[in-house]
């Protein structure tokens, strides 16, 4: 099983990854992109269960505990992973308990990793548009704010890029209410009236920015133009599966 690494320069005590769409047990369309299997964590997109079960053992021999899953749906709600029973309505998880695994799933969404610089805290928020716009970045960097006054650092895995991510003049208004420096982010289709390619990856280091966060790595992949890659849900009309993207703290 292949795993993409964070570049960044977290403390040496932070561990991070996002899996791919190869080395796992689903077969298509939840497998790879050549008809043979892939490594499907959701359990919620219509694949055999026993089989994503499968899959999650595999990623969990490579991790010091059970992940803290939870059942995304696109909000903004905030949860610590070490306390956590069952899975959750939540977009994002925390801890500052060594061995805890911080969890979320995606499939063109954007996965975001924290941590502080001083190793005491870390994070994973699934970051849609209608999480960013409702504050899951804010509300996440807001918890770690509370462990450590250290410098936080964000890590944007792989997501949507901005030459796929089209959308409507809704979605637009959204952001431009929040702050208008985000339409810059929103370049309009050219021939298609009210439709606009948005950069899911600058709309992020925007909100990242405005909370102090300007050390943010990562931002540099595309789920839909990358298919032996990644799983995208765009790309493959709803029917895919998902990757995950995880962080932990270490003993020191």
């Amino acid at each position: 099983m292949e795993l993409i690494l964070p570049d960044w320069p977290a403390p040496d005590n932070v561990r991070a990854f996002s899996t791919l769409r190869i080395g796992g047990f689903s077969l298509p369309p939840y497998g790879d992109s050549n008809g043979g299997k892939g490594l499907n964590l959701g359990m919620h997109v219509g694949d055999d269960r026993e089989v994503v079960a499968r899959n999650r053992a595999l990623l969990r021999s490579k991790l010091p505990d059970e992940p803290a899953w939870l059942n995304q749906i696109h909000g903004a709600e905030v949860v610590d992973a070490a306390v956590v029973k069952g899975v959750p309505d939540a977009d994002a998880s925390w801890t500052a308990v060594p061995g805890k695994v911080c969890i979320i799933m995606t499939a063109d969404c954007l996965p975001v990793l924290f941590c502080t610089d001083d190793g005491k805290a870390v994070a994973a928020a699934h970051a849609g548009w209608r999480g960013l716009a409702g504050g899951v970045l804010q509300n996440t960097v807001r918890v770690l704010k509370t462990v450590s006054d250290a410098e936080i650092l964000a890590w944007m895995g792989p997501a949507i890029g901005p030459n796929a991510f089209e959308v409507g003049q809704d979605v637009k208004d959204v952001f431009a209410g929040i702050d208008r420096v985000m339409e810059s982010a929103f370049v309009p289709e050219e021939g298609v009236p009210g439709k606009y390619m948005a950069n899911i990856y600058q709309i992020a280091r925007t909100v990242l920015s405005g909370l102090g966060v300007t050390a943010v790595y990562g931002g540099d992949r595309c789920t839909v133009s990358e298919p032996d890659a990644f799983y995208s849900f765009r790309r493959d009309n709803g029917v895919t599966g998902r990757m995950a993207t995880g962080i932990w703290l270490s003993e020191k």
